[in-house]
């Protein structure tokens, strides 16, 4: 069984990519981080799962679920 993966808006060059969660290539390349992270929430959106943003430093800036979360957010940023 295939399990899907958590979407990861990364650095790539001067670019912003859309990553599988552990795959070595990237799903596709964006001008901005925005663009990336639209790109990121249709997949997670039709896979169920998360969207992990990345800053350029490589940390997480922030995490959003599209499946079904067993523990919510309390917050109501969106």
């Amino acid at each position: 069984m295939t399990r899907n993966k958590n979407q990861h808006v990364v650095t790539h060059g001067d670019r912003w990519a859309v990553k599988g969660e552990k795959n070595s290539k990237a799903t596709s390349l964006h001008e901005t981080q925005e663009l990336a992270r639209r790109a990121a929430v249709e997949i997670a959106k039709n896979q169920k799962t998360e969207v992990v943003i990345h800053g350029r430093d490589g940390k997480i800036r922030d995490k959003d679920s599209y499946g079904n979360d067993p523990n919510p957010p309390t917050d109501k940023k969106h």
